[in-house]
């Protein structure tokens, strides 16, 4: 009754920093960037852009545009991290909604790129700090890393590239430089909030029930896990089980981990550069080992 009231809790606090984090990202969207047309990247910026040149409302443009990425995620990704990523996008379209009205805070354009950044990154780094995203493309760039392995950073860095060379077109390239300033704002910010979370994160745990956590881990991540024996000074025989993952992934694996075996010992840390293939193989429907580990 214990554990089920502590987790209780931990979803309620999620779901109120994920609140406060779509919340602070539609601010800094309304009151910083659009009323000196800057640009934030992915389908945000899809909608900014859309936004100026047809008048249609930004909040409901968001939301439109994000629900084919939500689709496409659905099959691949954690049903939590859906229904998490489906709240937060929620929350920033009607908080956007809700801000537009309001006199911009500044339109001082380097006053506009520095704070409305930082406040951006600090929006955008709680949420998915907490488990949610505000972005289709991320969504998107996951997926792309789990089938071709490449870098959800830099396929996101490119989704962005494109989007700001077509504003340079549209809004002069004064404003993609400015876009493109803030992007790099944002993105440190959301590095310090969320604690490095652009780099690819190893994770180490020591359970009693290694076969049901491996088959969990490769049925919801697609993720396929080295299993080492280790010996306990007190506790004895046990299973170490070693993947590598994305920062999204890190709250899924945590709510597999709480279901399966409360009692297992789990670490993780930052992984600055990955040698060899990622192997995935299933024998008989369990994951099988493997010499590379991913």
């Amino acid at each position: 009754m214990g554990e089920k009231k502590r987790f209780t809790w931990e979803f309620v606090a999620e779901i109120l920093f994920i609140t406060a984090g779509a919340v602070i990202a539609a601010f800094a969207i309304e009151e910083f960037l659009v009323g000196c047309t800057i640009l934030d990247g992915g389908v945000v910026g899809i909608s900014i852009m859309l936004n100026t040149l047809i008048k249609f409302p930004l909040g409901l443009l968001t939301a439109i545009l994000n629900v084919p990425f939500l689709i496409i995620g659905s099959r691949k990704m954690g049903k939590m991290f859906i229904a998490k990523s489906a709240y937060a996008m929620v929350i920033f379209s009607v908080a956007l909604e809700l801000f537009a009205p309001l006199k911009n805070v500044t339109e001082d354009y380097m006053l506009a790129v520095s704070f409305g950044g930082v406040i951006l990154g600090l929006g955008v780094g709680l949420v998915i700090k907490y488990g949610g995203c505000l972005d289709g493309t991320e969504t998107v760039a996951i997926l792309l890393n789990k089938r071709f392995k490449w870098p959800v950073g830099q396929t996101v860095l490119i989704f962005n590239v494109v989007i700001f060379a077509v504003a340079g077109f549209v809004f002069g390239f004064d404003r993609a430089m400015y876009s493109l300033l803030t992007y790099f704002i944002t993105s440190r910010v959301l590095d310090i909030v969320e604690n490095g979370m652009d780099k690819a994160k190893a994770a180490m745990i020591i359970t009693d029930d290694p076969r049901t956590i491996t088959e969990q881990i490769y049925k919801r991540l697609g993720r396929t896990v080295t299993i080492m024996e280790g010996q306990g000074l007190v506790s004895g025989k046990k299973s170490i089980l070693y993947c590598v993952l994305t920062r999204f992934e890190i709250r899924e694996l945590r709510s597999i981990i709480n279901q399966i075996d409360a009692s297992a010992f789990i670490t993780v840390s930052d992984v600055s550069e990955i040698i060899g293939n990622h192997m995935k193989a299933v024998r008989s429907g369990v994951v099988a080992e493997t010499e590379d580990p991913d």
